[in-house]
């Protein structure tokens, strides 16, 4: 029995045993390793410690940008704000697409997603990618204090986006900000304060505890030019409200196969960023079917309706009036697209 199993049975026992615990507050949260932990998602019953270390987390200092190009594939350059020669004297190239990289709860640059998509697109061809650290604020035990950096982070992505167009001459439709579980709201954040301007937000099982459509930190249609998002844990670790212009659920977004029992849902949060990496290279696409609407997404009964649509990929489906939410069927191992 794994160590959050054992946690989730010791509260159900102190509840049982009529210890003062109010049930109804305590979520199990997905890290960015995709390890759950058991918290308490009251913001009026949090221990004052538990935010000490991320109250020293200041988003425009500590937040670091890490620049992988095919000239430098594994040793980073870092970019700086409020440093133009951090960026001039890089390998950034204005003429090459940007991808921005965006990390979730409990993690850092380090996240295996990152290594994923840097490998994907530089069998592609040239590309800047931008990993976004934000482990400092990111990696604390109090889920309420790192999800409302979510819209500060995305501030200083977008702070960045500006500099790499006032130093570079970088280009808003050439770039697109790719975020997992909590880091896709941050991604809806940074395109939130880019205006809507760039060119595509990919959201990756957006985190669920705490958000929900229409808030200001939340991810939504209007934050790019388009709005994709990949569910596969959707209703559990990640939210199930479609939330993109394109909304797409794999094997109907709550669970995926090959992941056996995944009662937490980790090895189903975690597919997500594996899908979209394979998106990108594959010559199987992963193709799906337009249903009707949400409900049938949630009844399991998708009713073809409109034209069908690959998710993921590069280029991405902008400009090719994808709308509406997506069914499709994935293999229950790598290489996951079935076509």
């Amino acid at each position: 029995m794994q160590w959050y199993a054992v946690t989730f049975f010791l509260l159900v026992g102190l509840i049982a045993n009529g210890f003062a615990i109010d049930d109804r507050n305590w979520q199990l949260v997905p890290d960015g390793n995709g390890r759950l932990h058991l918290i308490n998602t009251n913001p009026y019953d949090i221990p004052e410690s538990d935010g000490n270390a991320a109250s020293r987390f200041v988003p425009q200092q500590d937040t670091i940008f890490r620049l992988f190009t095919r000239a430098n594939p594994t040793e980073p350059q870092i970019l700086q704000l409020n440093n133009p020669a951090s960026i001039s004297g890089s390998n950034f190239n204005a003429a090459h697409p940007t991808r921005f990289s965006i990390h979730g709860w409990n993690n850092d640059g380090s996240h295996f997603m990152n290594t994923l998509f840097r490998d994907a697109y530089f069998q592609l061809g040239d590309f800047n990618l931008i990993t976004v650290d934000w482990g400092v604020g990111a990696i604390n035990p109090n889920y309420i204090t790192a999800r409302n950096f979510v819209g500060p982070v995305g501030n200083t992505v977008s702070q960045l986006i500006d500099q790499l167009m006032s130093t570079a001459g970088a280009n808003p439709d050439n770039i697109y900000i790719i975020g997992y579980s909590l880091g896709a709201h941050v991604a809806g954040s940074a395109g939130k304060a880019q205006h809507g301007r760039i060119h595509s937000i990919i959201a990756l099982d957006p985190a669920g505890p705490l958000f929900a459509l229409g808030q200001d930190d939340a991810v939504s249609p209007a934050d790019g030019r388009y709005v994709e998002t990949i569910m596969t844990n959707a209703g559990l670790l990640g939210i199930n409200t479609p939330l993109g212009q394109a909304n797409f659920y794999p094997n109907g977004g709550r669970t995926q196969p090959g992941c056996g029992a995944d009662i937490t849902g980790g090895c189903a949060h975690d597919r997500a960023p594996m899908f979209f990496a394979e998106s990108l290279t594959t010559s199987t696409p992963f193709r799906a079917t337009r249903c009707a609407d949400h409900g049938q997404i949630l009844a399991g009964t998708c009713t073809s309706s409109g034209p069908d649509a690959n998710m993921g990929g590069q280029p991405s489906n902008y400009g090719r009036g994808v709308t509406g939410v997506f069914f499709l069927e994935t293999n229950e191992a790598s290489p996951f697209a079935r076509g």
